[in-house]
C-alpha cells in the first residue's frame, strides 16, 4: 500500500512529483504530501488530509521550488487519515524529511528509546520512529546515506522508504526490505524513485528494481546502489514495455470500466505466440528450461489472496481434472502461519497481479526456506515475486490501475489453463484433446467482445437491484469461484454485503436469509452440473429469491423460474468462467456507479497489498 515517488535533477521537482503521485494514487488515497529542497537548501514540507487534489491545491496556494524532493500518497496502516499522520515524517528541527510504505514492526521500542533522549512525537504512525532514529544516529560530517544505512539496521519490519535532508543537499536516499520500490534512470541529469513504474514512466522507461536489504543513493549525476550487509552491489537496468498511454482512461469514466472493455485483448496478449495448435499444446518461455523439475511434480500448492486466490481455486478444479494432479489452494495470509506439509515432490504456486502482495511473498519465501520448487503467475515483469520464484508465466496484462482486479483475473485463468494444458499433454491428455482446448482458448476474446455489447442490459438491469442491501451467488464445480468473484467485485466497488457460496451449500445456512428482498445470482451455464444448478434455482424461487441466472443457451428449464437471464457465449467447462465473469463485472460496476461510490478507489481500498 501507499505510493512513493521522488525526484531530483534540473527541473522544478512539485509538478514532477504531483504527476507521479496521480499515477501512485491507487495504492493509497487517505492523504498526501511533499518535501522540496529549494536553491538555498531549504526543506519545505506540505501535506493534507483527503485526495491528491487536496494537496494539489495548496502547493498551487504556496507555490514552493525546488529540483529535489520526495512525495507520498498514504494508505493508513499506523494512526488515523488525517494531515498530522500524512508523510513526509520530519526530524525535530524539520531538517530531514522521510516518507515510507510498510510496518515497522519495532515502532514501540524505538519511540520508547527516542522520547528517553529527548526527541517529541507528533504523530500516530510508526513511520516517525525512522526519521528521528536518522536523526538521533547522524554523525557530524557523515553523509545521509550512512545515517539512514545505520538506523535500518536497528529497524524490524517491512519499509519502502525516501529521505532527504537540508543538511546533505541535491542528494535522496531511498531503500526497501519487503516493500516495492525501485530507482527510474532519467535523461539529462535527473533521477527517480517510485513504489512501480507508473510513478516514473512519463519521464523514462528505464527502471532498476532494488532487492531487500538494497539502498540506493540518488543524484543528478547518477545513482550507486548498495546492500545493508554486502556494501555496494549492482543492479540491472530494465526496460518498461508498454507506454504512458495504457496507465490513461482513454475516455472511460473509470479505470474498472476500461479495464473490462481491454479483456479480449488483454486475453490476446496473454496467449500470444504460446498457442500451438497443431500439436494441441502451448509454449510458455518461463517454465520451458524447467520441463525435469515439472516432471517430478507430484502435488501442488497455491497460494494467493483475494482476487488471485480465486483464480487459484479456478486452476485447482483445473489441474485435477484435466492434468490428474492434486492441488491444494492456500490463502497466503494462512500460509506462512502454520506448519504446512510440502513433501517432496510439491511446487508452490504463487499468483498475484502486482508480484508485491506481502502475504503471497511471505508464503513464497516460507516454502523456499523448505526446499520446494516455487513458481509465479504474475503480471508486473520485474516484480519480487517474478524476481524470487524458480520459474513462472508473466500475464502481459499490461498495467491495472482499477483497485478493483478485472483483466488480471481473466488473465490469471487463462495463464492457469495454458500452464494446466502444458502439464496434461505430458501426463494424460491426448493430442486430440489438446486441440479442442486451444481452439476454445483462442476463440475467447472474441467471445469476450461479443459479450461487452451487452453492457447497456446490464446497466438496465443494475437500475433495477442497485438499492439492494444484500446480494447471494451461487455456482457449482468450475462456477464456485466464479460466485466469489463476482461477490468480491460487489463488495469492493459498491459497498453493498454480498456472499459467493456454492449452490448446494446454500441449504445449510444461507437459504435462511433468502426473501423478496435478496437477488440471487445463479451461475448456471450448460455443463454436467446444470440440472443440479437448476434444482439449487428452484429452492431460491419457493422462498421469493429474485434470481438473475447467468447461462449459457437459451435454457428452457428455467424460463420462469428466474427473473432475468443472461446469455454467455458456450465454452468448454475449464474456460467458462472467463466469460461467467465478465458480466459480473459490469453489473458490480454499474450497480456502484448508480450508488456514487469512487469505483476507482473504493473506500478503505488499496490495489496493491504490500503490508501484512
Amino acid at each position: 500500500m501507499c505510493g512513493i515517488v521522488a525526484y531530483v535533477g534540473d527541473k522544478e521537482a512539485a509538478p514532477i512529483l504531483l504527476e507521479g503521485l496521480k499515477r501512485l494514487e491507487y495504492r493509497g488515497y487517505d492523504s498526501a504530501g511533499i518535501a522540496l529542497l529549494d536553491s538555498n537548501d531549504e526543506l519545505t514540507i506540505i501535506k493534507r488530509a483527503g485526495k491528491i487534489v487536496e494537496l494539489e491545491g495548496a502547493i498551487l496556494d504556496e507555490a514552493p521550488t525546488g529540483s529535489c524532493g520526495i512525495a507520498h500518497t498514504r494508505w493508513a496502516t499506523h494512526g488515523a487519515p488525517n494531515q498530522t499522520n500524512a508523510h513526509p515524517h520530519f526530524s525535530g528541527t524539520c531538517d530531514i524529511a522521510l516518507v515510507h510504505n510498510g510496518i515497522i514492526e519495532n515502532a514501540g521500542a524505538l519511540r520508547t528509546m527516542l522520547t528517553g533522549v529527548g526527541y517529541t512525537f507528533l504523530s500516530e504512525t510508526d513511520t516517525e520512529a525512522v526519521v528521528h532514529l536518522i536523526d538521533h544516529l547522524w554523525e557530524e560530517g557523515e553523509p545521509l546515506e550512512h545515517a539512514v544505512a545505520a538506523a535500518l539496521g536497528e529497524v524490524e519490519g517491512a519499509y519502502g522508504i525516501a529521505v532527504v535532508s537540508s543538511r546533505d543537499p541535491n542528494k535522496i536516499v531511498v531503500a526497501r526490505n519487503g516493500s516495492p520500490l525501485l530507482v527510474g534512470v532519467g535523461r539529462n541529469g535527473e533521477m527517480l524513485a517510485g513504489s512501480d513504474a507508473t510513478a516514473v514512466i512519463a519521464e523514462t522507461r528505464e527502471v532498476v528494481y532494488l532487492d531487500d536489504g538494497d539502498y540506493a543513493v540518488l543524484t543528478a549525476e547518477g545513482y550507486r546502489t548498495y546492500h545493508l550487509r554486502d556494501g555496494e552491489v549492482e543492479r540491472s537496468i530494465h526496460q518498461v514495455t508498454w507506454d504512458l498511454s495504457t496507465i490513461e482512461k482513454g475516455g472511460y469514466d473509470h479505470f474498472m470500466l476500461k479495464e473490462i472493455f481491454e479483456q479480449p485483448n488483454s486475453l490476446r496478449d496473454v496467449m500470444r505466440g504460446r498457442l500451438l495448435e497443431e500439436e494441441g499444446d502451448v509454449r510458455l518461455g518461463g517454465i520451458a528450461d524447467h520441463g525435469e523439475t515439472l516432471s517430478e511434480i507430484r502435488r501442488i500448492v497455491i497460494t494467493a489472496c483475494g482476487t488471485s486466490w480465486h483464480a487459484g481455486l479456478e486452476a485447482e478444479y483445473m489441474m485435477e481434472e484435466l492434468a490428474r494432479i492434486p492441488v491444494d489452494v492456500e490463502y497466503a495470509s494462512e500460509f506462512r502461519y502454520r506448519n504446512p506439509v510440502l513433501e517432496d515432490g510439491t511446487l508452490l504456486l504463487a499468483i498475484s497481479q502486482s508480484g508485491e502482495t506481502a502475504d503471497t511473498l511471505a508464503a513464497l519465501r516460507e516454502a523456499k526456506n523448505r526446499g520446494a520448487p516455487t513458481m509465479g503467475v504474475v503480471n508486473a515483469v520485474g516484480s519480487t515475486i517474478a524476481r524470487d520464484t524458480d520459474f513462472g508465466i508473466y500475464l502481459h496484462a499490461g498495467p491495472e490501475i482499477g483497485v478493483a482486479s478485472t483483466k488480471a483475473f481473466t488473465s490469471q485463468i487463462v495463464a492457469l489453463a495454458m500452464f494446466t494444458l502444458h502439464m496434461g499433454r505430458r501426463r494424460n491428455l491426448s493430442a486430440l484433446q489438446g486441440r479442442e482446448f486451444v481452439q476454445a482458448l483462442k476463440a475467447l476474446p472474441d467471445q469476450v467482445e461479443h459479450l461487452l455489447e451487452m453492457n447497456d442490459a446490464i446497466r438496465a438491469l443494475a437500475e433495477e437491484y442497485h438499492e439492494a442491501s444484500n446480494f447471494l451467488y451461487l455456482g457449482r464445480g468450475f462456477q464456485f469461484p466464479v460466485a466469489l468473484e463476482g461477490a468480491l467485485k460487489l463488495k469492493e466497488v459498491s459497498y453493498i454485503h454480498a456472499e459467493g457460496y456454492p449452490a448446494a451449500e446454500m441449504k445449510h445456512g444461507p437459504i435462511a436469509l433468502i426473501d423478496a428482498e435478496m437477488p440471487v445470482v445463479c451461475l448456471a451455464p450448460r455443463d454436467p452440473v446444470f440440472q443440479k444448478v437448476v434444482s439449487n434455482v428452484e429452492e431460491v424461487k419457493a422462498r421469493g429469491g429474485r434470481i438473475i441466472a447467468v447461462v449459457s443457451d437459451a435454457a428452457p428449464e428455467l424460463r420462469g423460474k428466474v427473473d432475468h437471464l443472461i446469455t454467455v457465449p458456450q465454452t468448454i467447462p475449464a474456460l467458462q468462467p472467463v466469460l461467467t465473469t465478465v458480466p459480473l463485472q459490469l453489473l458490480a460496476y454499474h450497480i456502484a456507479l448508480l450508488r456514487g461510490t469512487n469505483v476507482d478507489q473504493p473506500r478503505n481500498l488499496a490495489k496493491s497489498v504490500t503490508v501484512e
